[in-house]
């Protein structure tokens, strides 16, 4: 049996690589419809390797007979489609913020919590997190089950198609401009200052207590998937990067644990690549995790200033496992566990 499969936001980055994943992983669809705004109705998808598919409006379909929706469209559009979606009988895996913290919504990443799928029953809908929690929730939780996490300090470095293609567009516009003299404030739009050979540590508004809505979410998140005892408190800085988000992470155990059972619990680790050698490139940067579907672990090393402390870097493909693939994930969870 194949599935019908719409995707909300299909010509953004996102939804682009959520079709293009579908493909790549052969996933049983007979229908995959992209929806997006009237201005971009007839919009061709490339669909694998030969085909493309043409973009519908969002406005007006009916989602009746549809099996799975994957929607990237922004929370705003979101909010209103996604119940709409869910009344007509599909399930929604939703890759905004809207819904991430409802408790009638399960926030899934499937090699962290997939039995908590299932509880989609309630709205119909299924949250993917946040790039940057997704990529450190899957590397903590075969720590977590081995040691349990006490305390998480992290500090991103998040690229700027985390903003979509129009983010990617001003670091690319600012970088050239200032190799022929124009000023960056030219081409900027999207970030509170020049990206361009610069960092910037303010990802979303400001929260009253002075952290970032972005830093909220990592927080927020990771105790809502992995466990809500585990203290956790980010910093989140945009760099000029195109894709990748990378993290340094500093964790603290209510147990023992050593470098060596860190290593062996990241190499059986579903989704996890150990890549940590002490040496010239031994160790993964945003750069080469663009296009893989891993989330890369480097630079695994004890913390000496508490009892049980442990270091390391992450590195992955935030529009792959950060968003696209994790829902694709979801969805082939959901044909495992649910249409089956």
């Amino acid at each position: 049996m194949g599935y019908k499969i719409a995707v909300v936001g299909g010509t953004g980055n996102v939804g682009r690589e959520v079709i293009s994943i579908l493909a790549e992983r052969n996933f049983p669809a007979d229908t995959i419809v992209p929806l997006a705004s009237s201005h971009s109705v007839g919009v061709e998808i490339s669909y694998g390797e030969d085909a493309t598919i043409n973009t519908q409006n969002l406005e007006d379909y009916d989602f009746a007979g549809t099996d799975i929706v994957i929607s990237s469209p922004g929370a705003k559009v979101s909010a209103k489609f996604s119940p709409i979606a869910a009344k007509a009988g599909a399930i929604v895996i939703d890759n905004t913020s809207h819904f991430r913290m409802d408790p009638d919504v399960p926030l899934i990443v499937p090699e962290v919590n997939p039995e908590a799928i299932l509880g989609f029953t309630k709205r119909g809908i299924i949250a993917n997190p946040n790039c940057s929690t997704i990529q450190m929730v899957t590397a903590l939780k075969p720590l977590h089950d081995q040691a349990r996490i006490k305390r998480v300090v992290v500090s991103t470095y998040q690229s700027v198609s985390g903003t979509g293609k129009a983010g990617m567009d001003e670091l690319f516009n600012q970088t050239r401009g200032i190799f022929v003299n124009e000023p960056a404030e030219s081409y900027r739009s999207q970030f509170t200052k020049q990206i361009a050979f610069n960092v910037i540590p303010h990802i979303d508004i400001f929260m009253d207590d002075g952290s970032t809505k972005e830093e909220w979410k990592m927080v927020s998140e990771t105790r809502k998937i992995l466990d809500p005892d585990i203290q956790v408190t980010a910093t989140c800085v945009r760099c000029p990067v195109f894709i990748g988000h990378a993290e340094a992470v500093n964790l603290e155990f209510h147990t023992p644990i050593s470098e060596k059972q860190v290593r062996a619990a990241l190499d059986q680790a579903p989704g996890v690549v150990v890549v940590d050698h002490r040496t010239d490139e031994g160790y993964v940067t945003p750069q080469e995790s663009a296009g893989e579907d891993a989330v890369f672990v480097s630079r695994i090393r004890k913390d000496m200033t508490v009892k049980h402390g442990i270091n390391m870097w992450i590195v992955s493909d935030n529009l792959r496992k950060g968003a696209a693939l994790n829902s694709v994930q979801i969805a082939e969870e959901l044909v495992r566990s649910h249409f089956n």
